[in-house]
């Protein structure tokens, strides 16, 4: 069953953002060589609460899919190129996910197996999009409403933002208890119901991807706390 790990990495001021920033570019060869790994992206993120056109000098994300869960933790853990940023990171967590349902290309292709039964408990929910260069000021004047809604959300365990190239290809990742709550957030009259309506309407988007996880496991902490604590996971 194809897994999908997605890592974050909290680096400290210093030469160890440096490091973690020249990575995007340096850490392409290691990875292409990671034995088992399919897709794999390597991605900056963004400052506040979801998502924000501003980068976050100081974490840095690796996505990666396998062909099932116990590679997935064993590379991610004991592969060279892994290994050196757990020891540079100041904190570091990862998530072990199984697609339950996507739709969408990411450059060109479609990385993720649909191999989970449908289901209503805790979610991972990752959307990702090119935003047309033309249309990319008015793409993000929704940013700042949508960030504070998600902020503000009491159900959402965690949420980031992310992307690998600033302004317009873009990467959402949240965590929630269950597909309830998330599509109370997602639908409707609220900020994020309402920019998902702008942007169908504006056709603002070249490429995008959605796709929701069941949550495996997980590894690490984030600002301190395993952020699915308490969730009864499908592993």
């Amino acid at each position: 069953m194809q897994t999908v790990s997605l890592s974050f990495f909290r680096f400290p001021k210093g030469l160890a953002r440096v490091w973690a920033f020249a990575q995007m570019g340096l850490a392409r060869g290691p990875m292409a060589r990671v034995p088992d790994i399919g897709t794999w992206k390597l991605c900056g993120s963004g400052v506040g609460e979801g998502f924000t056109p501003w980068p976050n000098w100081g974490v840095y994300a690796i996505l990666a899919t396998w062909p099932d869960l116990e590679t997935a933790q064993k590379r991610t853990k004991e592969a060279p190129v892994f290994r050196s940023y757990h020891d540079r990171a100041e904190e570091a967590f990862t998530m072990f996910l199984a697609a339950s349902s996507a739709r969408g290309r990411w450059a060109g292709v479609e990385p993720f197996e649909v191999t989970a039964e449908p289901w209503s408990g805790p979610t991972a929910v990752l959307t990702r999009a090119t935003v047309k260069p033309s249309r990319a000021l008015a793409f993000w004047s929704q940013g700042p409403s949508v960030s504070r809604a998600i902020g503000e959300n009491t159900d959402v365990r965690f949420k980031i933002g992310i992307g690998e190239v600033p302004w317009v290809q873009q990467v959402t990742v949240s965590i929630w208890p269950d597909t309830a709550s998330m599509a109370r957030f997602a639908r409707g009259d609220t900020p994020h119901g309402r920019a998902i309506r702008a942007v169908r309407e504006g056709d603002w988007f070249r490429e995008e991807l959605y796709a929701r996880f069941r949550i495996l496991a997980t590894r690490g902490t984030w600002e301190g706390v395993d952020p699915v604590a308490n969730l009864e996971l499908a592993a």
